[in-house]
């Protein structure tokens, strides 16, 4: 069965139908996203809007940055979890923790986190001599992790309350709750089988040893955690009535989330907002929209902000120290410098 399906993935790999059915679902889901935000928004008043947002108590502000700074802080973990796995416990956390901070920050702001969030993971551990492969191995990892926790919070949240999911994808909600619990069996079937014994995924130096039973009911519980704490910041920023519980609100925002992350667009922006509007649509539209909008300044702008001045502060630090070293090594020993610079005069009296 596994070999029918390697085989199987294979083929798909090599005819490239994955990377195109991949676009047509991003366009897809951004189509129908745009459709729908545009019937959402018709009627509109954006004054009201900007009242919503002007009435928010500080004290929900506080705590929805509260919930967004601990649901980073979590994601540090991701990092600090992916790099031990694959070797690498020499790294210090506060390496980890910038990589994954940065990396996702960026990654949510730019789109197509994988590569974005990638690139700047590279130009960070890369400082600690991990190469390309290493880094793709953190980002494999990090993802398991994401979608582990993902898995647990939509199959158990949609179990518990199948109505929830039903308002996004229009299903019955018995059939809601049949998938969440195929979900729910599946990951369990996951955590047995890495258990049992040692799983690997890859080839060559792509080898990946997947984390054993303990380690991975730590990645599913470092996943709840962070996609709770996010949950939980915008549960704060939602209109208070109707009251429809935190577990609905946490539903519909990881699928939400889930919805914009499928779509690669920037920040989820459009899908994200089109599939809140439309989950949670027993909500007074405009104060919606105005908790949505604070979310995305705490969640999304401020860290990304936060982010490039980190990493520029970073780049100017990296540049002064090596000039310094050039500088201390020149004056130990001058004689390559000079060299150096009697060839460049030399090129460039010939070229005159």
């Amino acid at each position: 069965m596994l070999e029918a399906i390697r085989r199987a993935m294979t083929f798909l790999r090599q005819k490239q139908i994955l990377h195109k059915l991949g676009v047509v679902i991003s366009v897809a889901v951004i189509g129908i996203a745009c459709y729908v935000l545009y019937h959402m928004l018709r009627g509109i008043d954006f004054n009201e809007v900007l009242e919503a947002i002007k009435s928010t108590e500080p004290r929900q502000i506080a705590m929805a940055a509260l919930f967004v700074a601990a649901g980073y802080f979590t994601l540090t973990f991701y990092d600090l979890f992916a790099v031990r796995a694959i070797g690498h416990a020499e790294v210090p956390y506060r390496i980890n923790a910038l990589a994954a901070f940065t990396s996702y920050s960026i990654g949510h702001n730019v789109g197509a986190s994988v590569f974005t969030g990638g690139a700047v993971r590279y130009r960070i551990y890369s400082a600690y001599g991990l190469n390309a492969i290493d880094v793709a191995k953190i980002c494999f990892l990090a993802g398991l992790t994401f979608w582990l926790g993902n898995a647990a919070v939509l199959g158990l949240g949609i179990s518990y309350h199948p109505e929830a999911a039903a308002a996004i994808d229009q299903l019955p909600p018995w059939l809601n709750r049949a998938l969440a619990l195929m979900i729910v069996t599946g990951l369990v079937g996951y955590v047995v089988w890495v258990w049992t014994q040692p799983r690997v995924v890859g080839r060559g130096p792509w080898t990946v040893v997947l984390p054993g039973g303990p380690l991975t009911l730590l990645q599913i519980a470092i996943g709840i955690i962070d996609l709770g704490f996010c949950a939980l910041a915008m549960y704060v920023l939602v209109p208070d009535e109707p009251n429809l519980g935190f577990v609905v609100v946490a539903v519909i925002f990881v699928s939400a989330t889930l919805l914009g992350f499928a779509s690669h667009s920037p920040g989820g922006l459009g899908v994200f907002d089109a599939a809140m509007l439309v989950g949670l649509w027993q909500m007074d539209r405009e104060e919606l929209l105005g908790g949505m909008l604070l979310f995305r300044v705490l969640y999304y702008l401020s860290p990304f902000v936060i982010s490039v001045i980190l990493l520029t502060f970073r780049e100017v630090i990296i540049g002064a120290r090596s000039k310094r070293l050039q500088q201390a090594a020149l004056k130990l020993d001058p004689g390559p410098a000079r060299e150096a610079a009697y060839v460049r005069e030399r090129s460039d009296g010939a070229k005159s």
